[in-house]
């Protein structure tokens, strides 16, 4: 049986997707990315934002279509939209012969046995079970690079956010499961560990009684093999003073923060039930920047939250034109049923909530392109990442950069380099976003 994978939404849902290619290489199951090849289909879908929902319905009924047409033996619907709308799916697109949870996926064995079987039961856990450890998972990223899940759910219930209802409480995953995870995947070739969770500075609050983000990093930097360590979703409010000398310190660690602060306006902050103000997030910013000077800060915003004023986006420009991250991505809100601000009053036209997301990335932009050149004259180590075909040019990734959503460096030389190479390189140029490069000879 050949199965193929659809892994929709974020970089956590992967890390899903590879346990359940995991569970199911162990018995035996082959995989393809061929659907023409495949006899079941599973999609792991999301339903973070509408935009999010739409691709994960849209493909569903897609390979719906397969099923109907008898190319396909079985259609698995997983994933946090099959969490949320379990009754819709069942109605709406009956071609689906199984549905699992967010906390079931180890049940994918289990319910393709039983789909075989003749028999079709769908697949739910407590929303608050334990994370599911200890599977050999299949990495899907190129295998130089992987995603290390630390934690599953979230306690903050921020008013336009859905994700506690799909994914529970908060729930640190035990440090020594993630260590010896991160072990196995250093075996299989991954060099990377990027660290994630909805919200990775709170890790070992709940198991510890205190946060543990520090002593973690100090664990997998013992690791042989792994060479950075990138933290991912860190909420402001918990970055602590031992999590900050970590990063400094530990030199595995890559000096990179992604800080989803959402907004700069305190009215807008404090209906979107974030648990910081602006003077708060400058200090923050600034201590950082303090302590470690050549830090790199990535941030999300919501442009066009429920009652946004001009003066509060214009508060917004005026706190990114100053603070000048280096990595800045902004979404227009997404009103999602049962969420609190999807009740609220003022919502905002969807051609003023564009409007203000374009205003903000053109700023963003000016600033990215003069930090670009800013590196120029600078020496980095950097990761191969691939080579453009048929030219002396290879694809790389400086600690400044995460995967899929920052830039690359381009390097040019004729040296044979393999995917996940590490390389010291003199940045001669910039374009745009991207870096140009050499290697450095010393």
């Amino acid at each position: 049986m050949k199965i193929l994978f659809v892994s929709l939404g974020c970089d956590k849902n992967l890390v899903d997707t590879e346990m359940m290619l995991g569970k199911l290489l162990d018995k035996g199951y082959e995989f393809t990315d061929d659907e023409n090849q495949a006899d079941i289909i599973v999609v792991n879908t999301c339903c973070f934002i509408g935009d999010a929902k739409e691709e994960s319905i849209n493909t569903l009924l897609q390979m719906a279509e397969l099923k109907k047409s008898g190319q396909i033996k079985a259609l698995v619907a997983a994933g946090c939209l099959a969490q949320r709308y379990k009754e819709e799916i069942q109605q709406e697109i009956p071609e689906v012969d199984v549905i699992i949870g967010t906390t079931a996926i180890e049940s994918i064995v289990e319910a393709l046995d039983e789909v075989f079987e003749g028999e079709q039961h769908n697949h739910y856990e407590d929303l608050n079970a334990k994370p599911l450890t200890g599977v050999n998972r299949v990495v899907t990223t190129g295998g130089h690079f992987a995603y290390l899940k630390i934690a599953e759910g979230c306690d903050k219930h921020c008013t336009y956010c859905i994700i506690p209802k799909v994914r529970g409480n908060f729930r640190s995953v035990p440090m020594e499961s993630l260590v010896e995870e991160a072990k196995q995947l250093a075996d299989k070739g991954v060099k990377e560990l990027i660290l994630v969770a909805q919200e990775t500075t709170l890790y070992g609050k709940d198991l510890y009684g205190e946060k543990s983000l520090h002593k973690l990093l100090h664990e997998l930097a013992k690791i042989p093999g792994i060479f950075w360590i990138r933290i991912l979703y860190c909420y402001p409010e918990e970055i602590t003073d031992e999590l900050i000398q970590t990063i400094k310190n530990e030199p595995k660690v890559v000096k990179y923060l992604d800080i989803p602060i959402q907004h700069g306006a305190d009215s807008i902050l404090k209906r979107m039930g974030r648990r910081t103000n602006q003077k708060q997030l400058r200090d923050m910013i600034e201590k950082l920047r303090q302590e470690i000077p050549e830090i790199c800060l990535r941030t999300t915003l919501i442009t066009g939250f429920p009652g946004e004023t001009q003066e509060d986006h214009e508060e917004l420009y005026n706190f990114v034109d100053e603070m000048e991250f280096d990595r800045l991505g902004v979404f227009t809100y997404s009103q999602e049923e049962d969420t609190p601000a999807a009740m609220m009053e003022d919502q905002i036209p969807e051609e003023v909530k564009e409007f203000r997301q374009q205003e903000l990335m053109e700023l963003q932009q000016e600033i990215a392109f003069e930090k670009a050149q800013d590196m120029v004259g600078s020496i980095l180590t950097v990761m191969i990442e691939g080579k453009v075909a048929e030219d002396d040019v290879y694809v790389a990734r400086t600690y400044r950069d995460a995967p899929n959503v920052d830039g690359y460096l381009f390097l040019n030389t004729t040296a044979n380099l393999m995917t996940g190479d590490l390389v010291k390189v003199l940045v001669t140029d910039s374009n745009e976003y991207d870096l140009v490069g050499e290697i450095y000879h010393d």
